[in-house]
């Protein structure tokens, strides 16, 4: 990459997101982030890894409920608060790395609200993958043992999850195409002309060359 180039990807279960963002950052070269965003996370704040993935757990099984709606504004909660290892907080430190990330290299981050985290920088293209019902039952079939009514249950609350954690942290409508670059049917074009895609638009937005 000729300069330094983020793509964050919001994706449906079942759409290939992550698929898609694996590609994108094996062609170009750069680094890929997705739950290794956690470990770094980690690392950052000194709070153990566990505590990062107990709480992604717990959200995923029993959502956020009546929590406020609490939009990110960058600050970090202190070692001395009883919140320093709050929900909030932990998304906190997972924005500031991905921040850290913006700021220093090319990579493509999977999730985490990473657009709206971005949203002022300028060098950052986001992306929103999503797909018709039966594209996404076929390919969450693909990796998941249960089939009819469970499998569209278990994506269900799987969206239900990530919609609710992007509501929680930003204040936005997680499936809103106003709040992402692009948005791509991989339905109607496949994983590969998806990553296609997204680099014809990093051209479109970041020029020519830019892949040299």
């Amino acid at each position: 990459m000729k300069r330094n180039i983020v793509i964050t990807i919001a994706r449906q279960y079942g759409s290939g997101g992550r698929t898609v963002g694996e590609k994108l950052a094996n062609e170009l070269g750069i680094h890929y982030y997705n739950k290794e965003l956690i470990k770094l996370a980690s690392e950052e704040s000194g709070i153990n890894e566990s505590l990062f993935l107990e709480a992604d757990e717990k959200l995923r099984n029993n959502g956020f409920f009546k929590a406020p709606i609490n939009v990110y504004n960058g600050e970090l909660i202190g070692p001395d608060s009883k919140d320093f290892t709050s929900t909030d907080n932990l998304f906190n430190y997972q924005a500031k790395v991905i921040k850290k990330l913006a700021d220093t290299t090319s990579c493509v981050i999977i999730g985490r609200a990473a657009n709206f985290v971005l949203k002022d920088y300028d060098n950052v293209l986001s992306v929103f993958v999503h797909a018709p019902h039966d594209f996404l039952m076929q390919e969450a079939a693909k990796v998941q043992p249960l089939r009819g009514k469970e499998l569209e249950k278990f994506c269900a609350r799987e969206d239900k999850y990530r919609a609710e954690y992007y509501m929680h942290h930003t204040g936005n409508l997680w499936t809103d195409a106003m709040n992402y670059d692009l948005c791509i049917d991989s339905s109607k074009l496949g994983f590969d002309k998806c990553v296609e895609a997204i680099k014809a638009q990093l051209k479109v937005r970041f020029g020519e060359d830019i892949f040299e």
